[in-house]
């Protein structure tokens, strides 16, 4: 399992690598570049599925968001 992601902001393409929890969820982040709250998009379970070059623990587990 991969557990380090780069995270890119739409609105100003900062990418930022971080460290996904496997305990909790992560539902947002804020851009280190512009300072916008990142939230997942419709359907998607966290930021890290939305914005993130890897998905995250539960979907790279079982393919679906626990």
């Amino acid at each position: 399992m991969r557990l380090e992601s780069t995270l890119t902001c739409p609105a100003c393409g900062h990418q930022a690598v971080e460290t996904m929890p496997t305990d909790s969820c992560q539902f947002f982040h804020d851009c280190k570049g512009c300072g916008r709250r990142l939230k997942p998009k419709t359907g998607d379970c966290r930021v890290f599925c939305s914005f993130g070059s890897v998905p995250c623990p539960p979907v790279q587990a079982d393919g679906r968001c626990s």
